[in-house]
């Protein structure tokens, strides 16, 4: 069991840039594949960033691509989303997942089912 805890969502400008925290609870962190999912007003849950459990792969949604870097530290056990040129269509609520699946060192999962724990998400909005 791994609790999740997300901070660093803010009001930011168009162009903009924000890096949301995600600390995790317990002490099998580098266990867990971890990911960034979003979901804006009335639109689904849209996978936004994931990655392996000793950081050796990285996955993006296209629309993050060139513009997020997800990283982590498992000494610390926390995971990170550094978001630059923040876009209005960026607006939305961040969630932090983590994955207990067991596919390999380099898996990272791309779709909700894939996560079994979730934080419980913190609010970014782009203004234009």
């Amino acid at each position: 069991q791994v609790q999740l805890v997300e901070s660093g969502g803010a009001l930011v400008q168009a162009g903009g840039s924000l890096k949301l925290s995600c600390a995790a609870s317990g002490r099998t962190f580098s266990t867990y594949v971890m990911g960034w999912f979003r979901q804006a007003p009335e639109k689904e849950r849209e996978f936004v960033a994931g990655i392996s459990r000793f950081s050796g792969r990285t996955r993006y949604a296209d629309s993050a691509k060139g513009r997020f870097t997800i990283s982590r530290d498992n000494a610390k056990n926390t995971v990170s989303l550094q978001m630059n040129s923040l876009e209005p269509e960026d607006t939305a609520v961040y969630y932090c997942a983590a994955s207990r699946k067991l596919n390999g060192g380099l898996w990272v999962g791309t779709l909700s089912f894939d996560y079994n724990f979730w934080g419980q998400g913190t609010q970014v909005t782009v203004s234009s």
